[in-house]
């Protein structure tokens, strides 16, 4: 008998689970996912600048695996034919913003962590006498905690204030000392639970990571992400409902209505099993009636606002011979990264093109910051990007502003647990994918949709 498949949500997740379904379900399965905006992509979302393609999401995404070989967005990427469209940032080095200096980011570290504390070059001072042997490893089995709190004991604060936190709040806007060491470091939470010093623990996880000598760090698509986006599209053949939002969703016999569209005139569609890859709250909001207790495990996540700003200055723009730069919280700024896009990523700017720069906004519990107008934003943006350059930027010839409005998880300690809770209270035929349980980043991303798609292929075969 055809099944029909639901995925709600048109992230990357979401498109990364309907292709995998392609794959591995009957050729008569019907596969439909529901959007509520009007695009699909969620935060990949290609925009143009003075003519260049432009991400106004992410940029780029790890290509290697933790564990050695190819990241999933990498295979993703190849299984959607874009594997020659594949392409890497130029060697520049980064820096970090610190009392008004760019400081090269030191070499060696693991999200700011160091292993070796000779190697910080100045950025900081580490309280070295801290990190002594106890004879005891430094986590418990199963053991999580704050990011800041192991790195604050082991090796002082100038270490946590000018290298953790603007790597961690790079990545998720966050601060070290509320971000989960075991979501955003599972292998250095690893390796904690056997190692008795920060060092030992640090080099441990870095050993663990099997990165191919000279294989680049990040990939990207040459033309943009939403290119990967139209491809998971058009591989999936899925049906797709765009400007369609799920309001209900309700378990009947063995099988799954959904209740869709504006509220004064919804209807209904029934199917055999559903995907959620939609954030936390609308998630939980979903799963309030089916599954209360993974409702209330996933509803307590909470999220960061973020803006990016993107400028193109004139052609000739001088800046510092650098791919960006991050910002420590500590220093005030509205500004946490910047991005030298022309030098990052030459190859598809241009050499006489406009010089872009992109700079990220805000951090998580800063969302008044991001309250003034976009023009306001963007004349804060040039500002800061030039006194944080040590230059005087010209007035940008394009701009735009993208706000990502509870964009980016904050993951307390104790979400690994809370999610694999949450999972073991779904009922049969109901999966849930993407950043609300499984982490940030376009690998994770798609790795988490294929598994959920897999568990799907694997209810729906018993």
């Amino acid at each position: 008998m055809r099944k029909r498949i639901a995925i709600i949500g048109g992230g990357i997740a979401g498109l990364a689970a309907a292709v995998r379904l392609r794959d591995v379900t009957p050729a008569d399965t019907e596969i439909v996912v529901y959007e509520q905006s009007g695009a699909l992509g969620g935060k990949l979302r290609t925009g143009e600048l003075a003519g260049v393609p432009v991400e106004r999401g992410a940029e780029s995404f790890l290509n290697g695996a933790p564990g050695g070989g190819e990241s999933a967005a990498v295979r993703f990427a190849r299984r959607l034919g874009l594997g020659d469209a594949l392409v890497h940032p130029a060697p520049q080095p980064a820096a970090l913003a610190i009392g008004g200096k760019l400081a090269r980011i030191p070499a060696g570290t693991l999200v700011g962590v160091p292993g070796d504390l000779s190697a910080l070059d100045g950025v900081a001072v580490p309280d070295a006498d801290s990190d002594a042997d106890t004879g005891q490893p430094l986590l418990a089995p199963g053991q999580d905690v704050a990011v800041g709190e192991l790195v604050r004991s082991r090796y002082g604060a100038q270490v946590v204030d000018r290298l953790v936190d603007p790597m961690l709040g790079g990545v998720y806007a966050g601060r070290a000392d509320q971000l989960s060491l075991r979501a955003t470091m599972p292998q250095l939470a690893r390796t904690a639970e056997t190692e008795h010093t920060l060092r030992g623990a640090v080099r441990a996880a870095q050993a663990l990571s099997r990165r191919t000598p000279g294989q680049p760090v990040f990939a990207a698509v040459a033309g943009g992400m939403s290119r990967l986006v139209e491809a998971a599209a058009t591989a999936a053949r899925a049906r797709i409902g765009l400007g369609l939002p799920v309001r209900e969703l309700v378990r009947t016999g063995d099988r799954w209505q959904l209740v869709l569209g504006p509220a004064p005139d919804p209807r209904t569609e029934d199917v055999d099993a559903v995907i959620l890859a939609v954030p936390a709250k609308p998630a939980a909001r979903l799963l309030a009636g089916a599954a209360p207790e993974a409702a209330r495990l996933i509803g307590a996540l909470e999220y960061a606002s973020v803006a990016l700003a993107g400028m193109a200055l004139p052609a000739g723009t001088e800046l510092p011979e650098l791919s960006g730069f991050l910002v420590p919280p500590g220093e005030g700024t509205l500004v946490k990264a910047a991005t030298f896009f022309t030098r990052k990523w030459p190859h598809l700017t241009g050499a006489d093109g406009p010089v872009i720069v992109r700079a990220s906004l805000g951090r998580a519990g800063e969302q008044e910051r991001l309250h003034p107008s976009d023009e306001a934003l963007l004349e804060i943006a040039h500002r800061e990007l030039g006194e944080l350059a040590g230059t005087r930027l010209p007035a940008p010839a394009a701009s735009w502003i993208q706000r990502w409005g509870g964009g980016l998880p904050q993951y307390a300690p104790g979400h690994p647990d809370r999610a694999l809770a949450a999972r073991a209270a779904l009922p049969p035929g109901l999966a849930v994918a993407g950043a609300a349980l499984d982490g940030v980043g376009i690998p994770v991303c798609v790795a988490s949709g294929e598994r959920a798609a897999d568990d799907v292929n694997s209810y729906l075969d018993a």
